[in-house]
């Protein structure tokens, strides 16, 4: 069990962070956080070092990592640990997350995050790359829930128990995306609410919400999790219903293609920032 301080981004909204938006960014609300994929900064140093420290003077920092391949058969790379280590130790971040997939087979690294069986044998292999990661970054994780396009004949477990149990046994914590559980549930034609209903919102550090896109088939939809668009109704939808549960969490609101202007994202936040003070409202009655 890995023990750590409590997370510490604000229960406020945040955005996925653009170098062509620093200027904007630097103008923004000190309570807005701002979030940024790992394997992006991991050079030696340079102008994008730079803006991420001068944007993480005034405003909190959610580092999310998208290579690590934690739920992959073979072991993580100790190259990528030690560079994300170097990482996290010269920024301090408020937050790390990672994903629950596989991105890598050997020596040869897919650019995807790919899905992987519910099973014991599983879910042992991620725990102890769990207990791996935290140990050898010094901090405790959030793990995300995938969005996903296919299911596995071999999988036992529901993935919600699959990430309660690999939270109780690892001791790291659980980042919900509220767009892969819509994503996932109408690809595969079950109830986003009844998955989460199962989840455990107890362990949840930080909330992602994002766009999608939807391809038409003959027997529904398929839906990509293609963080290019504003993010949907129905999401909106489940992140409040979440939220009357939880009360505020940090919630970020990603977009990596097909990036707008950053008046456009900060429309994205503020909404998210009214759904937000409406929980908090609440749970303060």
């Amino acid at each position: 069990m890995f023990a750590s301080p409590d997370f510490r981004l604000p229960a406020a909204p945040g955005l996925s962070f653009k170098p062509e938006h620093f200027a904007q960014a630097m103008q923004a609300a000190p309570a807005l956080f701002f979030e940024v994929h790992a394997e992006n900064y991991m050079g030696a140093g340079g102008a994008p070092h730079a803006m991420l420290e001068r944007l993480h003077a005034d405003h909190a920092l959610s580092i999310h990592g998208v290579g690590l391949s934690i739920g992959g058969a073979g072991p993580l790379d100790p190259d990528h640990l030690k560079r994300l280590r170097r990482l996290l130790d010269r920024h301090q971040p408020e937050s790390f997350s990672e994903h629950l997939a596989w991105s890598s087979h050997g020596a040869d690294w897919l650019n995807d995050l790919l899905p992987l069986p519910y099973t014991d044998e599983t879910l042992t292999t991620i725990c102890a790359h769990i207990d791996q990661a935290q140990t050898a970054l010094g901090r405790r994780l959030l793990l995300e829930n995938p969005a996903t396009y296919v299911t596995f004949a071999a999988s036992t477990w529901p993935e919600a128990d699959f990430l309660r149990e690999i939270a109780r046994r690892s001791g790291c914590g659980l980042l919900l995306d509220v767009n892969n559980v819509f994503v996932s549930a109408t690809n595969h034609r079950t109830d986003p609410r009844a998955y989460l209903a199962d989840f455990p919102l107890e362990q949840v550090g930080e909330i992602h919400l994002a766009g999608h896109e939807a391809e038409a088939l003959p027997d529904g939809p398929l839906l990509i999790d293609s963080h290019s668009r504003p993010v949907a109704d129905p999401v909106w939808t489940l992140y409040a219903e979440v939220l009357a549960r939880t009360g505020p969490l940090p919630s970020l609101v990603e977009w990596d293609n097909d990036v707008p202007g950053f008046d456009t994202l900060l429309a994205e936040a503020a909404r998210a920032e009214t759904l937000l003070s409406e929980a908090c409202h609440a749970h303060a009655a």
